[in-house]
């Protein structure tokens, strides 16, 4: 594994955090009246934002004080 995929993986995860925001938004400025959809959107959205967590976490090393 080369040093540029962490990071290709990293930013396609914050477009599609960004593009999933997009959607929730414009769709809840449309009055859109499936929770459903809306929920599912959000979940993935949480999903994504954990595992860009666990990738910034992997990346900084502990440092015990």
């Amino acid at each position: 594994m080369n040093d540029d995929q962490p990071t290709n993986r990293v930013e396609a995860l914050r477009a599609e955090h960004r593009q999933l925001d997009a959607e929730i938004a414009a769709r809840v400025a449309s009055g859109d009246e499936d929770l459903m959809t809306l929920a599912r959107l959000k979940k993935r959205k949480l999903r994504l934002k954990d595992e860009l967590q666990m990738l910034h976490d992997a990346a900084v090393p502990d440092i015990i004080a």
